[in-house]
């Protein structure tokens, strides 16, 4: 539908989904241009690169568009959109441009409720590793090259897949990985069975797969597998099942690492470590591993190069030390994930493990209130923040003083500081040396964690000049 010929404008093209798309289309030789609310690191990366880039959100700003682009997350009633619709200009989804981008080349659309920002990477590392020069396009800053997105010269494509608003009906990548499915997003999904539902379209409705790697470590993945009629293969970390085709067995928590041993059924391929935190990225790389060997025929040499040497996405369980306290940053927001993250930080050095967290969304805290209150008995004390609602209406009874009393009665030690530049002025004088600081959150939090992080290196070094 949409040529390579025509001019994108994108609303939000700071934001790091849209910006990794609009970075890439415009690699390929496609002319962009976009606004956004404020200037960023992504915004000054996109100008770096010679797209027009403009602060403020005003009608003139379409002006030379032949197609507006937005994200689920730009309302109808934006000013742009409403002079799209005013001059009769087309408008598409983010999704349909990142069809665009991966147009041609022999892509993978890895999806699913947790990880899957984690196993693109993974198995973009991977491909780049092995000199396959991948195009690829992620909702997270590559620790190994500095970017979320690049047009690569050649013939394959990698792709996180947002499941979270159905347009991943809109892709039909050649080869899927679904990392796993949990009830999340109910703005936009009934229940669990409605999500899985949806996936089973977005599978059985793809003309282009050729293979499809299922998680079988998740439940509701394999709900999922009950429900599609494609081939696929199993992978995970699960030990009791020997049918699964790609594994990580063996498992150790090493605290800033993680090691395991790689079997493709039960033939051992040999030992890998991850040098990052957190025991659940033995299970995202067995996903890595099922798509790098069975879908782009890489040897497990090259495979174990590129996990031994992958660094992470920036703030996926981000560790820094700053003055004597260990300061971590994750932008996972559901219990599961969150539960993982605090599971792996404790086999970490620790005095105290503090989490702070901001509630988000109204339907998720009402559907996982429970959840939460279990999730935080793995930290020592917890501060929460008002609760943001993005675009969701209030529900009765559900609030932040509400979520602040279910976690106490579950145990908790909560502390409820409303705003968030009141959170390291509480946070300075009660954390301790040794401590151990979990941000759970959005940019707004990790901007307060790297302040706090860059003032306590500076408080020790003068401490230390002084003592010399």
């Amino acid at each position: 539908m949409w040529s390579r010929r025509q001019r994108f404008h994108f609303i939000g093209i700071g934001g790091i989904g849209v910006s990794a798309v609009a970075r890439v289309l415009h690699q390929q030789g496609v002319a962009v241009q976009g606004s956004d609310v404020r200037e960023s690191q992504l915004t000054l990366g996109l100008r770096a690169l010679g797209i027009p880039v403009t602060i403020g959100h005003r009608a003139e700003n379409i002006d030379g568009a032949d197609v507006v682009v937005h994200s689920t997350a730009v309302p109808a009633d934006n000013l742009e959109r409403r002079a799209a619709q005013a001059r009769g200009v087309p408008e598409a989804h983010r999704s349909e441009m990142l069809g665009l981008c991966l147009e041609g080349r022999e892509s993978v659309g890895v999806t699913g409720t947790h990880g899957k920002g984690t196993v693109s990477a993974m198995i973009t590392h991977g491909l780049i590793t092995a000199g396959r020069a991948p195009t690829y396009v992620i909702g997270g800053l590559l620790n190994n090259y500095g970017t979320n997105a690049q047009a690569g010269e050649g013939t394959v494509a990698v792709a996180e897949v947002d499941e979270s608003d159905r347009s991943h009906l809109n892709l039909e990548p050649t080869h899927v990985v679904v990392n796993n499915l949990e009830v999340d997003h109910l703005n936009f999904y009934q229940d669990l069975d409605d999500i899985v539902g949806t996936m089973a379209r977005f599978i059985d409705e793809n003309r282009n797969l050729k293979v499809l790697a299922l998680n079988w470590d998740d439940a509701g993945v394999r709900a999922l597998a009950a429900r599609i009629h494609r081939p696929f293969l199993k992978y995970g970390t699960l030990t009791d099942d020997a049918a699964l085709d790609y594994s990580a067995r063996d498992v150790v928590d090493q605290g800033d690492r993680v090691a395991f041993t790689v079997f493709a059924g039960e033939r051992r391929l040999g030992d890998v470590t991850l040098p990052i935190p957190g025991a659940y990225n033995a299970d995202n790389a067995a996903g890595a591993v099922a798509v790098l060997m069975a879908a782009y025929d890489l040897p497990f040499e090259a495979v174990r190069q590129a996990l031994d040497t992958y660094r992470g996405l920036e703030n996926r369980f981000t560790v820094r030390r700053a003055g004597g306290v260990t300061i971590v940053k994750d932008y996972i927001s559901h219990p599961t994930g969150m539960r993982r993250v605090l599971e792996s930080a404790r086999k970490m050095p620790h005095r105290r493990i503090w989490g702070v967290f901001k509630p988000y969304r109204f339907t998720l805290m009402r559907y996982h209130g429970e959840e939460y209150a279990q999730v935080f008995r793995d930290a020592d004390e917890v501060v929460i923040t008002t609760m943001y609602a993005a675009e969701e209406r209030p529900i009765d009874g559900i609030d932040t003083p509400w979520f602040v009393e279910l976690l106490r009665q579950g145990g908790n030690v909560v502390h409820f500081v409303p705003e968030n530049p009141e959170v390291v002025p509480f946070l300075t004088p009660r954390v301790q040396r040794g401590d151990m600081v979990i941000f759970f959150g959005g940019d707004d939090f990790f901007r307060m964690a790297d302040a706090w992080a860059d003032g306590l290196d500076a408080a020790a070094a003068g401490l230390a000049e002084i003592g010399r």
